[in-house]
């Protein structure tokens, strides 16, 4: 159990920080807007990456860079498109009524978004393919898929915490002045992690 507790462990590490991906998790949850479709393409999509990282894949995305500058720069594009739109709605404000226009974006939207933002991600990769796949490696025998089972937990716990839970700031984003702060944090997140992206380039 000790290679599950570490998987757990570095797993929250990397994924709790903010990020692209949380900030989106974050925004939904509070709109209450396909929350569980979010916190499911999530935390599937680490599940996927994680396992393809323990399996070796990890290794091979690391031996072809071609790869990771192709999925930088789409990632760049898209997340500055995405920081664009947040800065746009940061501008036009409006108060949260729930139960009101909830489906004004649609499952298909909101489950295209989840997907870009999670695999147009490089750190994505590197984070769970190639960090904690080489990590995994070094326990031995089951030892790393015990590891993988702790990283993957880890993962589905946070997301689903963090979606769920976002609902309590509710009250709070009946205002509009505070989706005016939170889409405007939002969209310097997506500006700077797409800024940090080039300039690794």
């Amino acid at each position: 159990m000790t290679s599950f507790a570490l998987g757990v462990g570095i797993g929250l590490s990397l994924i709790v920080a903010i990020g692209a991906q949380n900030a989106f998790v974050l925004r939904q949850g509070i709109a209450r807007r396909h929350v569980g479709l979010v916190v499911a393409i999530c935390a599937l999509s680490d599940a996927v990456l994680i396992t393809a990282g323990v399996a070796g894949v990890g290794a091979v995305v690391e031996r072809v860079p071609a790869v990771v500058t192709v999925v930088t720069v789409a990632g760049a594009v898209f997340l500055l498109a995405y920081g664009a739109l947040a800065f746009r709605r940061a501008l036009r404000p409006s108060a949260l009524v729930l139960g009101e226009d909830r489906a004004a974006v649609s499952a298909r939207t909101v489950a295209l978004t989840a997907l870009a933002l999670t695999w147009l991600n490089p750190h994505v990769y590197l984070d769970t393919m190639v960090f904690l796949g080489s990590v995994a490696n070094r326990e031995t025998g089951s030892g790393r898929w015990l590891f993988a089972g702790g990283a993957v937990l880890a993962s589905l716990v946070w997301f689903t915490a963090l979606g769920v839970g976002a609902r309590f700031l509710s009250p709070i984003f009946a205002r509009p002045g505070a989706w005016r702060v939170l889409d405007a944090a939002v969209g310097a997140v997506m500006v700077a992690i797409a800024a940090v992206l080039i300039a690794g380039l």
